[in-house]
């Protein structure tokens, strides 16, 4: 047998294989992770979305983020790690999804996306939806 049969991976666990370094905390779980993309596809369509690491540190400084969304699988992490201090300093809440191919699908670009930033719009449509995933990424943290 040329492979020891633990190292052997069955292709239904793709996404399990890849090992998500512990900096990038809260890690959304798949649920919340999809609830996460599908508002921030909308936060796209509905233009309050900011797209990239300085944009989404632009937009923190000037108060305008609703919250942060951060690939866990940046390339190297240190890239986007700025954000969860400023986030923290700024009281703006913060998650990680898995994987910036995903995050840049959702913003609706062909190429990966490491960090986008939901922004406030007054009168949005989306602020329900906001504020419940806000609520959502705060129990993670506890």
């Amino acid at each position: 047998m040329p492979y020891p049969t633990t190292t052997t991976h069955t292709h239904a666990h793709r996404d399990v294989e890849q090992e998500v370094n512990p900096k990038a905390y809260p890690l959304a779980d798949a649920q919340l992770s999809k609830t996460i993309l599908d508002l921030v596809q909308q936060a796209s369509n509905y233009k309050q979305l900011r797209k990239g690491a300085n944009e989404a540190t632009k937009t923190l400084n000037r108060g305008l983020a609703e919250f942060i969304v951060m690939a866990a699988d940046a390339e190297p992490l240190e890239i986007i790690l700025h954000l969860p201090l400023l986030c923290e300093d700024k009281n703006v809440p913060y998650v990680f999804v898995r994987s910036k191919q995903a995050l840049g699908r959702a913003c609706g670009v062909s190429r990966p996306v490491i960090a986008t930033s939901v922004t406030i719009k007054e009168g949005s449509q989306l602020k329900p939806q906001i504020q419940s995933i806000q609520q959502a990424i705060e129990r993670l943290l506890v």
